[in-house]
C-alpha cells in the first residue's frame, strides 16, 4: 500500500459518514407490520447499497485510482434511477434534485478525492 495524502484521509472520513448516512435508510424496514424474520430480510435487502458501498471503500483504501472511479461512476450510475424514483413519488424535479444531491453529491466528492490523492502521490 502506498502512502496516502491528506485529500485520501477526508476521502476515507467523508465515505464512512456518508456510508452511515445511507445506511440509516435501511432502518425503515422496521416499520409498519411483520414478523421479526420478516422485518429482518427487509432490512438485510435494504442494506446491500451500503455493503456495496463498504466494498468499494476497501478497494479505494488500497486502490485511489481505481476505488476513485469507481465511486464516481457508482454515484453517476445511480443518479437517474434515484430521480426517478423520487420524481415519481413526490412529483417534483427540485425536491427529486436534492435528494441526488444529498445522497450522491458525496461520492462525488468522494470518488474526486481519491483521484487528487493518487495523482499528489504519484507526480512525485
Amino acid at each position: 500500500m502506498k502512502p496516502t495524502t491528506k485529500p485520501g484521509w477526508i476521502a476515507r472520513i467523508l465515505c464512512i459518514a456518508a456510508i452511515l448516512f445511507v445506511s440509516l435508510f435501511a432502518l425503515d424496514a422496521f416499520d409498519g407490520s411483520g414478523s421479526l424474520l420478516e422485518k429482518l430480510g427487509a432490512f438485510g435487502k435494504h442494506m446491500i447499497p451500503s455493503i456495496v458501498l463498504a466494498l468499494a471503500l476497501l478497494l479505494a483504501w488500497y486502490n485511489e485510482r481505481a476505488g476513485g472511479f469507481l465511486f464516481l461512476f457508482i454515484a453517476l450510475a445511480t443518479a437517474p434511477f434515484i430521480y426517478q424514483m423520487n420524481f415519481a413519488r413526490t412529483g417534483s424535479a427540485l425536491v427529486a434534485f436534492q435528494v441526488i444531491a444529498m445522497i450522491n453529491l458525496p461520492f462525488v466528492i468522494v470518488g474526486v478525492l481519491f483521484l487528487v490523492s493518487y495523482f499528489k502521490v504519484n507526480s512525485k
